[in-house]
């Protein structure tokens, strides 16, 4: 048996570097569904456990009753798929079909988990010593002095899903949103209570972090109802997994879906819409649906469903409602099919409250620059628009991907929130207030840069004509040693045989 572990600091870590040696020939994209699969069994068994010895204290004879547990949103854990003997069976060469099975059992009891859960531990390839290993890791979470297993094991799957995302690349963009990026909406938005809703949820990662926005501001999140759906079988799988694990009762849908062709909630009205949807995604069905009642600002070009997705989300909103969500910055400025007319026309409609300009290299999965766009039905200033230029923002975490600080994100929402209350002065290169007629003279086009301007620059007090006399005698100097470079380069050459 593994030594005790009593720290949860590194635990995400320890569980992923548990999934790297249980990997082995593996694809990231199939081996994700164990690791994560696995964090969710021993998090439900988890609060079963507790719900099961409060009803064994009581001694009324409940503890097996399944309505106990489905009244305060306990899954139901039979027996055979409890962590005990999940753990008995550890390091056995059953260990597969003792999980496969266990996930079995609870969808059978639990039907709101009806073929979400993974049945895939018994594969030949999946080495059943190291899983073993994996699952005494599991068994030696200690709770006691470091808060309870949703917290440890939520953090856990995210922190798995972000390690994910890095691996698969591209494929990642169908799962997942950098959590700063999603932060940054969740914050301008402050979804405190009402309607959520992700019409491309990916692993549900919107919907996490409301949750966390809430119980930071001292919230109840039972005050949010939330609404999603994804198209990719695999993904709404972990989206139902991970809402589960926060504790979020989520409807998205009765199985993954098109959102465009199978709107899963047609008369949803919702307070508050967040999405990051597929960048410039072609051939998404047009064609088809040409006459849709969701088209009230022009339809959308069939090679580009950027504005297809943002009329579903303005057709789904409630008459107060904010949408905050992640485009590719070409949709700010594209004239194509007719983007450009159903742009103006959103503008002209006052729906576009704030537009925010993304530093690059944010995303896993593309170097395509991206803004935030939020959009409101009835915004708190009327005919005025906020650009926010961001682009300078953030910090690079490695070669390759940057990441927007906490004080990044809160600049950006105090920002928005000024503005909001009428109290917001521009700050040149930062954050510009436009007004309708003011964006019709540029073409209607949204691109932050137009309106705030280049960022003044600080006085050194140096006195211009000292400072050009030191300039053009430092230039002077330049030219001299380039003339002197000039003149070895030619002699060198011709001492080779090379005239110029």
């Amino acid at each position: 048996m593994a030594e005790t572990n009593t720290r949860n600091i590194g635990f995400e870590k320890q569980i992923w570097d548990a999934a790297c040696v249980l990997r082995g020939n593996m694809d990231a994209s199939e081996y994700k569904s164990v690791v994560l699969g696995l964090i969710f069994l021993k998090y439900i068994s988890d609060r079963f456990e507790t719900k099961y010895n409060e009803l064994v204290a009581e001694g009324d004879g409940f503890e097996e009753d399944i309505d106990e547990y489905t009244s305060e949103n306990i899954f139901f854990v039979p027996e055979n798929a409890r962590w005990s003997a999940i753990s008995a069976a550890a390091h056995t060469p059953e260990i597969g079909t003792v999980i496969d099975d266990a996930m079995r059992s609870i969808e059978k009891e639990n039907k709101k988990l009806k073929d979400v859960l993974p049945k895939n531990f018994a594969r030949p390839e999946l080495d059943k010593r190291r899983l073993g290993d994996v699952v005494d890791l599991f068994t030696n979470i200690q709770m006691v002095e470091h808060g309870s297993s949703k917290d440890i094991l939520g953090n856990a799957y995210q922190y798995c899903l972000r390690k994910f995302a890095e691996q698969e690349g591209k494929l990642a963009g169908e799962f997942f949103t950098p959590e700063c990026v999603v932060k940054t909406l969740v914050e301008v938005l402050q979804p405190f209570n009402g309607r959520v809703y992700d019409p491309c949820c990916g692993s549900g990662g919107m919907f996490v972090q409301s949750a966390r926005f809430i119980e930071n501001h001292s919230g109840n999140i039972n005050r949010i109802s939330v609404y999603g759906q994804d198209s990719n079988p695999t993904t709404w799988k972990l989206a139902q997994m991970n809402l589960a694990i926060r504790g979020i009762d989520a409807d998205l849908g009765k199985f993954s879906a098109d959102t465009f062709f199978d709107d899963r909630h047609p008369q949803l009205k919702a307070d508050f819409i967040m999405a990051n949807p597929p960048f410039n995604l072609s051939n998404w069905g047009a064609d088809k649906l040409r006459e849709d009642v969701r088209w009230a600002y022009g339809i959308p070009p069939a090679g580009n469903a950027n504005f297809a997705w943002l009329q579903h989300m303005i057709w789904h909103l409630a008459p107060g409602g904010r949408i905050g969500m992640v485009l590719a910055n070409g949709s700010l400025s594209s004239q194509s099919g007719g983007e450009g007319d159903i742009r103006r026309n959103m503008i002209d409609a006052d729906l576009v409250d704030c537009i925010v300009a993304m530093p690059g290299q944010l995303f896993y999965t593309t170097q395509i620059p991206v803004s935030l766009w939020f959009l409101a039905k009835n915004k708190k200033q009327k005919g005025k628009t906020l650009f926010i230029d961001a682009r300078k923002m953030g910090t690079m975490v490695s070669r390759k991907l940057r990441e927007l600080t906490d004080g990044d994100i809160q600049k950006i929402a105090s920002t928005y929130n000024a503005f909001v209350d009428g109290t917001q002065e521009e700050v040149k290169g930062f954050c510009a207030v436009a007004t309708t007629q003011e964006i019709a003279k540029q073409d209607y086009i949204l691109t932050p840069g137009r309106y705030v301007g280049i960022e003044e620059q600080e006085d050194d007090g140096e006195p211009f004509e000292e400072k050009m006399g030191r300039l053009t005698a430092e230039l002077s100097e330049l030219f001299a040693k380039s003339h002197e470079l000039e003149a070895e380069i030619r002699k060198q050459l011709g001492a080779i045989g090379y005239e110029i």
